[in-house]
């Protein structure tokens, strides 16, 4: 598969495919006879792989290393489920981040809302009648 196909088909430019594999985060590609990258059904696997890992916020350090790794083979288990574990905490971490956003936008855009509707902008809670 050309690089072209490959780029369309994750929905990654082709700067950025050549930069994953000059950064050590795909092994390295096969060439045609004219120089062109090749890329096989393992290739595939593993840029389909990396780019749900970066798309998930790991770091290209992280990426390398998770590359050296399986490359080492079976043995490094252990330090690839490490790497695995550590990028989900972020995740949670920054999902929990986003959830805190979410809520202060919800807020933000119900007195907004309210403020169209009334002409008026009030930021204190409406007063009730005992």
């Amino acid at each position: 598969m050309t690089i072209k196909e490959v780029s369309e088909k994750f929905g990654i430019t082709q700067d950025t495919l050549r930069y994953y594999e000059k950064a050590g985060i795909l092994p390295k590609i096969a060439r045609t006879p004219g120089g062109a990258r090749d890329y096989c059904l393992e290739d595939l696997d593993w840029v389909e792989h990396m780019v749900c890992l970066r798309r998930a916020g790991m770091p290209v350090e992280s990426l390398v290393e998770y590359l050296r790794l399986t490359q080492m083979g079976d043995g490094t288990f252990q330090e690839r489920l490490a790497l695995l574990k550590e990028q989900r905490e972020n995740l949670l971490i920054q999902q929990e981040k986003l959830r805190e956003a979410m809520r202060r936008l919800d807020y933000k855009i119900a007195k907004y809302q309210t403020a169209v509707e009334t002409g008026s902008l009030s930021w204190e809670a409406p007063k009730t009648e005992p």
